[in-house]
């Protein structure tokens, strides 16, 4: 089967084409024969080797597939080794999705999806009526995290973006108003994934009791220090945020992921999802995420 495998560290360039056995699947798991898999701002972590968690070399990325099962099920699953023309999950990481919903809206759902759900509800703990910033508010999770900010009862969301493409994207998705820092009025929630510059001019920007949410560090610029006293004189609070132990506790993803499932069946959030590469290509598809030129979910298809 065809395969992309990152074989040593570095940048997209070390993802290669490759011919690999099928996997094989063990008690309590199944094999998935992959429909389109999701890419994912984590899978450059790996490929370049600043992933929280190394992995061993070499190494298929990809941790979610829509695809159908043996019996016929048709899936969407968290997996090992999601670029790939076959995969293999666990029967307990496997969702039987509608025939008719669009394979990258289902995966946008997944990782997209939970992360801006968990980011809004267990991380910032959003109460209705708040003020929310959304940083990189036309990417996978910024654009969910806007429908989602308003669906939960924000009264007001601003939305940073790189250009005038991305705001004009944001505004459509719901977003009150475009911002840059300081903003005109003072936030309760900011979702940042952008770290560096931009996370240390929304703390300014923080309301009294206000919560900025760490999620990620796309400029790869260091973590800026942060300061208790400056945190005290704000009166506000940084929270740290990672998916992957967050989907360990109990009832994290299967309740979450299906109330996403069920606003995107009833219209209520509208997953962005524009570019799709064929899996040979995933390495093209790593060069525009990061270079910004990717809006939405980024999906391969074998």
């Amino acid at each position: 089967m065809l395969a992309i495998q990152i074989d040593r560290f570095g940048g997209p360039e070390v993802l290669r084409p490759v011919d690999l056995p099928t996997p094989a699947a063990g008690p309590g798991e199944v094999l998935i024969t992959v429909e389109a898999a999701g890419v994912n701002f984590a899978d450059t972590h790996q490929v370049d080797g600043s992933y929280p968690v190394a992995g061993t070399l070499p190494h298929v990325p990809g941790s979610e597939v829509v695809g159908r099962t043996a019996d016929g099920r048709r899936v969407l699953a968290r997996v090992s080794g999601g670029y790939a023309e076959q995969a293999v999950a666990k029967e307990s990481a496997v969702l039987e999705i509608p025939e008719d919903l669009d394979a990258g809206a289902a995966l946008a759902l997944l990782v997209q999806g939970l992360t801006a759900w968990h980011l809004l509800r267990s991380a910032a703990r959003m109460s209705p009526g708040e003020t929310v910033v959304v940083h990189s508010a036309a990417g996978g999770v910024g654009s969910l995290a806007v429908q989602l900010a308003k669906e939960f009862g924000a009264a007001r969301v601003w939305a940073q973006a790189s250009s005038p493409e991305k705001r004009r994207l944001a505004l459509e998705l719901g977003a009150d108003a475009v911002t840059s820092h300081p903003l005109e009025e003072k936030a309760d929630v900011i979702l940042d994934a952008v770290g560096g510059e931009l996370f240390d001019r929304a703390l300014d920007s923080l309301a009294s009791r206000g919560r900025l949410v760490s999620y990620g560090n796309a400029a790869r610029s260091g973590f800026t220090p942060v300061d208790p006293a400056r945190l005290g004189r704000l009166n506000a609070s940084v929270v740290g945020f990672w998916l992957r132990p967050t989907l360990a506790a109990p009832g994290a993803v299967h309740g979450p992921l299906k109330e996403l499932l069920a606003l995107v069946a009833e219209g209520r959030i509208r997953p962005v999802v524009r570019y799709v590469y064929p899996l040979a290509e995933a390495r093209r598809a790593h060069e525009d995420l990061l270079a910004r030129r990717t809006v939405g979910k980024v999906v391969l298809r074998p």
